[in-house]
């Protein structure tokens, strides 16, 4: 699988938010280190929505976390309107918190059950002393009125109850409510009913658009993904495999992780073909101990010898510019790599 690399990085000039060789490790048992993120380069232009995808463990919601700091990355860079927010300390960190916000997997969990919801949407108002008293009420009427519950019926009540769809729209007016520049979005309907994730994703992209947001959503759902985002990027074991515009990722995957993932996908259509997955062999790797060269070679059908030894990096296909796969041998032709120090791996 995946590697490092550039090449799919914008001008500096043009992109709002940038991860650079982000790195973000734990402590485990025994002695050993989690590898959660191992040196991902990303980027997020303004007024675009970044999807983030792969399999439970691949280190979507650590680079995510990582972002704003909760905890701060291990080593790289995080560089959001030209500042590093890994450099800032203090008071200049802090007075950047307002413009990138997160909305949660668990919206029940992620809110104060002895909480109302006036209290709830209110608080970071309250926090960052903006407004008096009822200026602050009319802003959470507003916001409440935004995401589609009625204030007055809503807003003295606990969140206990409330359903899991009504509470992620109070977490998603608590986030908002400050006017951040950037929402990241860490698996937010993964714990709704299928009948309500649609309503859910309806109301992200109305308050994108609304309140001219730029996006990173994780999920492991390929199907959301591909409904909400403008650009995807697929993470296996705290790398990146493949980055690229949903229509051609979708329907040509270069990287064989990609197109394993996507052979997995039930399609809700009778009169569809249907074609047999994409099998992998073996389990995942243990992040405290990944496997040398590329990471995706021992379940990749495709792996020769030159996958255990030397790191792939990420380079464009011939076919497009916009595509981009970390991989030696892809199933779509791509642009021979630059040679880059520092590779080959023992």
């Amino acid at each position: 699988m995946a590697g490092t690399g550039t090449a799919h990085m914008r001008p500096e000039s043009e992109t709002l938010l940038r991860l650079e060789n982000l790195t973000v490790e734990f402590r485990g048992g025994r002695g050993m280190k989690v590898h959660a993120v191992s040196g991902i380069s990303l980027d997020l232009v303004e007024g675009e929505t970044l999807g983030i995808v792969g399999e439970s463990g691949c280190g979507k919601s650590s680079a995510g976390r990582a972002i704003v700091q909760l905890p701060p990355p291990t080593s790289g860079r995080v560089v959001y309107a030209g500042h590093d927010l890994t450099a800032l300390r203090g008071k200049a960190l802090r007075d950047l918190r307002p413009q990138i916000q997160m909305i949660y997997q668990d919206p029940i969990s992620s809110l104060n059950p002895h909480h109302t919801v006036a209290d709830t949407v209110s608080g970071p108002l309250i926090i960052w002393k903006r407004g008096n008293k009822k200026s602050q009420l009319v802003q959470v009427n507003e916001m409440l009125r935004s995401v589609g519950l009625d204030p007055e019926t809503t807003r003295d009540r606990l969140p206990r109850e409330f359903s899991g769809g009504q509470c992620q729209r109070i977490c998603i007016a608590r986030a908002l409510v400050l006017n951040p520049k950037v929402v990241i979005c860490d698996e937010p309907v993964s714990a709704l009913d299928v009948s309500v994730q649609a309503q859910i994703l309806n109301l992200l992209a109305d308050m994108k658009h609304r309140y001219a947001l730029s996006m990173i959503f994780i999920s492991h759902d390929l199907a959301v993904v591909k409904h909400i985002s403008d650009r995807i990027v697929v993470m296996y074991l705290g790398k990146l495999c493949e980055v690229g515009a949903p229509e051609g990722l979708y329907q040509s995957p270069a990287h064989p992780y990609t197109q394993a993932l996507l052979s997995a996908v039930l399609i809700a259509e009778p009169d569809a073909d249907w074609r047999s997955p994409t099998l992998l062999s073996g389990e995942l790797p243990s992040p405290t101990n990944p496997p040398s060269g590329c990471r995706f070679r021992t379940r990749c059908p495709r792996a020769k010898e030159r996958c255990s030894v030397e790191e792939p990096i990420l380079r464009p296909l011939v076919s497009s510019a916009e595509r981009f796969v970390a991989c030696h041998y892809p199933l779509i032709e791509a642009a021979a790599p630059l040679p880059v120090a520092g590779l080959a791996l023992a």
